[in-house]
């Protein structure tokens, strides 16, 4: 199996930070063979039955991966009927680059929300159309937001000042340039300039320099400073309150003085020097005021002068003691000293505030049962609150003065999480809980040696981090000394190795498939090595792939060796995959014989289920072009989805046009587009297993669907893997295995400007259209336990009942065919019954006609998110639709 996989674009340099502190140099691919031992979350968890800490637990987390545009920021759109008009538009809300928008004029009223992306739709901050003599007049084709603002409004200035007074405009410098898109955590960049509170006085800042963003956690370096001061370093969270942005501390009359510890290291002409040069570069590149959006300011504290209380002592590992106050700063900041009792004693002090993490009331530890460690010098055998107090003449802090003490975020004993060494801070660790007591968690460190490997930390440190967060920021995480996992113990290929000539490595080598090319010593450079390769988002992502994950994916992986690239980018599509096993048996039957290959394992999880498949990969960057389109052709997406060619506008296949459906047939597998004969039935593909038949008014054939891709809001469908698509209410599918063994249906071409949820459904739907006009009736004449036919004899009473006019009453005529109304048809029917609270849910899951005949109420649970009564109530509605498509239009 391959290497360690050390982050792409450090493959071939030398890393000396993201190893965790220890150097070490990557340039061959034999150097990399070295390092077998890789540590892997998913199979540690899979084999130890441990359990991840939540990660809503990790508050600053989630507040790093937020957009920084906010809902309620306005912003100018143009109008797609008129491109040299505008309107204003308020953020409803974000996802990633992508952000939903509402139109002034609508209120309340979200039926027209629309999605757009940052970074291909033209957008502008308020104003910008004044500045430019752009005309802002709401969309000429939008007739129903023109007339409800002219009722109230004799024209649109009027409207618009009312509407912007006192709101808020989305940035500028996120609409355009650089920064266009990002979130809040990637503005800060490497060399951006903030300002740094002195540890040891609160009242002194100094800048310092960003040298690496980890996800928000920087590395930064005092100005001044040069790399042989690299032990100076320090490590803190972007959220952290000692940092502010540059000219903060002149703003607040607060000194700029290097850090006292430093001082000796230059001149004062030399600081002074540094202070000035840093202060340029600031003002050359400011940092962006939206990084401090999410910073909060320390509360007032009311702690005074010789008040006792508890405190995680910072100088000695897994001890609490009791400390004074002796300083009080200002009404934010205080002097907490630890209580020493020996006559050579020397101080030791630190900084807080009142939400310092750590610090703690009197009896803390006695509630909680944790031992307090009695001060140095202490006389006595037991240490006693009360007397100690007594003795000392001084006063216990209030438990006022302290935040919630209590609260734990749902952190529990033997949770599994990452978490910085407090001895190496760049160093990020596998740790274990092993016991929570109020708001503080003690943790166990592996890979890192006994005694250190133990330490307490608060539920709101910003040094703890969720599984999988180092790997998602491509930074190394120290695993155990003796992983249970090791990536290549857990290999399940299908074909048996291949193994190269023996090597001084005792792991075993990796498989060569396609030709047995020696991997001589430089092959991690030149041919070896490819540039970027991009996830071209805009691009179509065929019936497999779920178009919200591509969107979430970065915009590029690389550079890097090209096997490790590609690699990633599979497992990267893999994920984002409607089912990620059928993803992965596609990718298994993709080969040619031109290529130089090289056999790497991928994974796909699904349902509880694991999938392993070898897969064969390029290893020369000549062949990267030729295997992403293939790759793109297989999985019957745009061949430039993903691709080394940046679609930055309109890409050249003009996939925008397709549907999920309609694109399958010139770009995937090509169906014969043949109808079956009168009274042919179209075949079906037998189950793994016995299924009770079920029947329903609405009969088709049987057949699977292998792209079913109709969800809501970009979610999976919640279907196994070869369940055969069905319109009975009920039917289930249990295989967990792909299967290929069913003959494709016709496609159904659906006019469409974009691609749509809903597509794939159709397709089924065409199988069985003449087979269901002939069983209709029979399915009638049958009773069921289903939905469907629940309401058939609703519709459909008994001979022999006076029901007559109550059915006449609740039938439903059409005037035209359901199997030809298009979305807004759809909508407007929803919208003339009881059920019109739901008709945006049918407008932005573009639900047309033909994909509304394919609702159950199964399906409507699951893809619409509703609760059981809503949901019958709006079946029974989809129900009067299909009795009436069966009466008028099914013969």
């Amino acid at each position: 199996m391959q290497s360690q996989e050390q982050p792409l674009a450090l493959t071939a340099v030398t890393s000396l930070y993201s190893t965790n502190g220890k150097e070490e140099e990557v340039n061959t691919d034999a150097e990399s063979m070295e390092e077998e031992v890789e540590f892997n979350w998913e199979e540690y968890m899979e084999e130890t039955g441990a359990n991840a800490a939540p990660h809503t637990t990790f508050k600053h987390v989630e507040v790093s991966l937020q957009s920084s545009f906010q809902p309620g920021m306005k912003l100018e759109v143009a109008n797609k009927s008129s491109p040299d008009s505008y309107w204003v538009a308020t953020i409803i809300t974000t996802c990633g680059q992508l952000l939903l928008l509402r139109f002034s004029g609508y209120g309340d009223d979200r039926k027209a929300d629309f999605w757009c992306d940052v970074m291909t739709a033209e957008l502008h901050p308020v104003g910008w159309c004044t500045q430019n003599n752009k005309t802002l007049m709401p969309p000429e084709d939008n007739i129903y937001l023109r007339k409800a603002i002219r009722e109230k409004y004799s024209d649109w200035t009027e409207f618009l000042v009312q509407d912007l007074t006192g709101s808020r405009t989305a940035p500028a410098n996120l609409l355009e340039g650089p920064l266009r898109g990002k979130n809040t955590v990637d503005l800060i960049v490497e060399g951006s300039v903030l300002e740094l509170q002195d540890v040891s006085g609160p009242l002194l800042y100094w800048p310092v320099r960003v040298l690496q963003n980890v996800g928000g956690r920087l590395r930064l370096r005092y100005s001044g400073l040069s790399e042989d001061h690299r032990a100076q370093d320090s490590w803190l969270f972007y959220l952290d309150v000692r940092l502010r942005p540059l000219g903060w501390a002149l703003e607040n009359q607060l000194a700029l003085e290097p850090p006292a510890g430093l001082r000796s290291l230059k001149s004062a002409t030399d600081w002074q020097e540094a202070l000035q040069e840093a202060q340029l570069d600031g003002q050359k590149s400011p940092l962006p005021l939206e990084v401090f959006k999410d910073h909060t300011d320390p509360p007032k504290h009311s702690f005074r002068t010789g008040m006792k209380l508890e405190m995680v002592s910072p100088w000695e590992q897994l001890q609490i003691c009791p400390v004074s106050v002796t300083k009080v700063y200002n009404d934010f900041y205080f002097q907490v000293t630890l209580d020493d009792l020996s006559p050579d004693a020397k101080p030791r002090f630190v900084v807080c505030h009142a939400h310092s993490p750590g610090i703690l009331p009197v009896q803390w530890c006695l509630k909680h049962g944790v031992t307090l460690e009695r001060p140095p010098g202490f006389r006595g055998h037991d240490f006693d609150w009360a007397d100690y107090l007594k003795q000392s003449g001084t006063e216990a802090a209030t438990d006022a003065c302290f935040p919630d003490t209590w609260k734990n975020r749902s952190f529990a004993k033997d949770m599994w999480l990452e978490a910085v060494n407090p001895h190496q801070r760049e160093e990020v660790c596998v740790a274990q809980i092993t016991q929570v007591r109020g708001r503080l968690l003690w943790l166990r460190l592996e890979g890192v040696a006994k005694p250190l490997s133990e330490c307490i930390v608060d539920v709101e440190s910003m040094d703890i981090f969720p599984v999988g967060w180092c790997e998602a920021n491509a930074y190394t995480l120290t695993p155990p000394f003796k992983p249970v996992c090791q990536k290549q113990k857990k290999i399940a290929v299908v074909q048996p190795e291949k193994q190269l000539a023996p090597s001084p490595v005792l792991e075993p080598s990796p498989v060569i498939s396609c030709q047995p090319v020696a991997m001589d010593p430089g092959s991690a450079n030149g041919r070896y090595c490819c540039s970027k390769i991009f996830v071209n988002h805009r691009c179509f992502s065929g019936p497999y792939l779920n178009k919200g994950r591509i969107a979430e994916l970065p915009q590029a992986v690389g550079p890097g060796k090209c096997t490790l690239v590609l690699k990633e980018l599979l497992s990267m599509l893999i994920n984002a995959a409607y089912k990620p096993g059928r993803v992965l048996k596609e990718l298994q039957d993709l080969e040619d014989q031109s290529w130089d290959c090289q056999e790497e394992t991928l994974k796909a999880k699904y349902k509880g289920k694991t999938y392993r498949s070898t897969i064969r990969i390029v290893r020369l960057a000549d062949q990267i072009a030729d295997f992403c389109r293939k790759v793109c052709v297989k999985l019957q997406c745009c061949p430039n989805l993903f691709s080394p060619l940046l679609i930055a506008d309109k890409c050249p296949e003009n996939c925008s046009v397709q549907t999920k459906t309609k694109y399958t047939y010139y770009y995937g597998k090509k169906r014969k587009l043949s109808k079956p004969m009168a009274g042919e039935e179209a075949t079906e593909a037998k189950p793994t297993r016995r299924r009770k038949k079920r029947k329903a008014i609405f009969v088709q054939k049987k057949r699977r669907s292998s792209n079913v891709d109709y969800t809501a809001a970009g979610s999976p469908q919640d279907s196994d893997e070869d369940e055969e698509l069905t319109l009975q209410s009920g039917s289930e599918g249990t295989s967990s295995e792909p299967r290929e063994d069913h003959p494709d249906g016709p496609s159904v071409e659906v006019n469409s400007s974009r691609p749509r949820r809903a597509a794939s459904l159709r397709r089924a739907f065409s199988t069985g259209e003449a087979a269901g006009g002939t069983e209709a009736p029979e399915g009638r004449r049958r009773s069921t336990r289903s939905l469907s036919t629940y309401n058939q004899n609703k519709y459909q009473p008994p001979e022999g009942q006076d029901m007559q006019m109550d059915e006449e009453e609740d039938q439903l005529v059409l005037d035209r065919n359901p199997l030809e109304w298009s979305v807004d048809e759809v909508v407007e029917f929803i919208n003339s019954t009881d059920c019109a609270s739901l008709a945006n849910i049918f407008q932005e899951q573009d639900i047309d006609g033909q994909a509304l005949l394919l609702l159950t109420l199964p399906t409507v649970q699951e893809c619409m998110d509703l609760k059981l009564g809503p949901a019958i109530k709006l079946c029974h509605q989809i129900e009067r639709v299909k009795v009436a498509f069966y009466r008028q239009f099914a013969n």
